[in-house]
């Protein structure tokens, strides 16, 4: 009785333990039949590419400086084709390799930015450029997703922290921890606004950020270019950038984890927790589930060759500041307690015996009380108020906001009266 053979496949006949060049026999020996119906003289099947073919380099490779785009994607009409790449398209796009890797893609309009590690391009989307005998580009039609690179003057980048960028605007902000600068690119190319009194600060700073974060987000509250470094270890520092001053404006005590700003709110995250600045709900310098106090620090080094025995403090402002330390190269005060209006004549006494600031013509003043004793020769004031010796001196002023959000603590000037004097 004839055995009964399963045939996996189709247009094939098998051969039955057979050997081919004395070899180990064959338990099922397949055999391809190239002919329809397997006919005498019949039409003849194409030998189309096989499946076996195979590649000696089969390892996944990473192009760190190229660009891939699959087909077109909206949500609007059902049409997704985000995993359609089509080899018979232009769909790939490679920047220079020797600027490092592509760390951040922003599309502007119709252009492309490009941000590389150590380079930032702009590359037409959706048309071409052709140039004309003297150089100049001339944008034209094209079928090209990704058309001509064109890099921005400068050899900067965002070194390995795409967590930097911010744009509002035209304007758009990060950080080249390499070649540790904060810089701006705008319509007029790319500015370091490092340079603007800060470049000693950012240059020691960003050097020790290692592998840790440099964030940045937008304000949109007080329209300025928040900064987050965070090293690998060591001090976090948090500031801002205000566009209309050009300058390095605030520094701050918290250290969020995410910056950005919605429906003209300014929010931060921390801890799993996402909080809104300059909310009329809390005092002010209340961040993250913790009060803090308002400082100020200022320098009195007016002629600094000459020394100077500085005797009083003095600011105008409200009268909530305090004097929480100042200090020459040799000397130092005692802390002074913000003003407290006397109600009775016992704290008119008392306001004289401790040493807090007194009331004048909405001006407030204080002696200064050096922390030492006394020693031969220094000028006294009274029986133990005497000023503090120095050439230059560095006061630290404080508030506590403890008022409430309404309560604002405002500081005008600040100024000390001295004599010369000789040791």
């Amino acid at each position: 009785m004839p055995t009964v053979i399963p045939v996996k496949y189709y247009n094939t006949y098998v051969l039955k333990n057979i050997s081919l060049r004395n070899l180990a026999p064959f338990n099922n020996w397949y055999i391809e039949e190239s002919r329809i119906r397997g006919g005498y003289n019949n039409v003849q099947t194409g030998l189309a590419p096989r499946a076996f073919a195979y590649s000696e380099e089969n390892n996944r490779e990473t192009l760190s400086n190229g660009l891939i785009y699959s087909g077109i994607f909206n949500s609007r009409t059902g049409i997704n084709q985000s995993n359609v790449f089509s080899v018979g398209d232009q769909i790939t796009k490679k920047v220079d390799p020797g600027k490092g890797s592509v760390q951040r893609l922003y599309a502007e309009n119709t252009n492309l930015v490009i941000f590389q590690e150590r380079k930032v391009n702009r590359a037409l989307i959706d048309k071409d450029a052709i140039y004309t005998q003297e150089g100049q580009a001339i944008q034209t039609a094209s079928n090209v997703v990704i058309g001509g690179i064109q890099p921005y003057a400068g050899e900067f980048g965002i070194s390995r922290n795409p967590e930097s960028f911010a744009v509002y605007g035209y304007q758009k902000y990060f950080a080249d921890a390499d070649k540790g600068s904060i810089l701006r690119l705008s319509i007029d190319g790319i500015t370091e606004i490092s340079n603007y009194g800060m470049v000693d600060y950012f240059r020691d700073n960003l050097a020790v950020v290692g592998s840790g974060n440099i964030l940045g987000g937008w304000d949109i509250h007080n329209k300025c270019y928040t900064l987050s470094m965070v090293p690998t270890s060591g001090q976090a520092n948090t500031l801002s950038f205000d566009e209309a001053i050009n300058g390095w404006t605030s520094r701050y005590s918290y250290v969020p984890n995410n910056i950005f700003s919605i429906r003209n709110n300014f929010y931060t995250t921390s801890g799993g927790g996402i909080y809104q600045h300059y909310s009329t709900q809390v005092n002010r310098g209340y961040f993250y589930d913790a009060q803090y106090a308002s400082t100020i620090t200022t320098i009195f080094n007016t002629s600094p060759s000459v020394s100077k025995n500085f005797k009083t403090i003095n600011y105008e402002g409200n009268g909530d500041w305090e004097l929480s330390n100042m200090v020459t190269g040799t000397d130092s005060a005692l802390p002074i307690t913000p003003f407290v209006m006397p109600t009775t004549l016992t704290q008119l006494d008392n306001q004289y015996l401790q040493n807090q600031f007194s009331k004048k013509e909405n001006k407030y003043f204080a002696n200064l009380i050096n922390s030492s004793p006394a020693t031969q020769g220094e000028i006294i004031f009274g029986g133990s108020i005497s000023g503090i010796k120095g050439f230059t001196a560095t006061a630290l002023l404080l508030t506590a906001n403890s008022g409430g959000y309404s309560n604002n603590s405002e500081l005008f000037a600040v100024s000390s009266d001295f004599i010369e004097s000789s040791y």
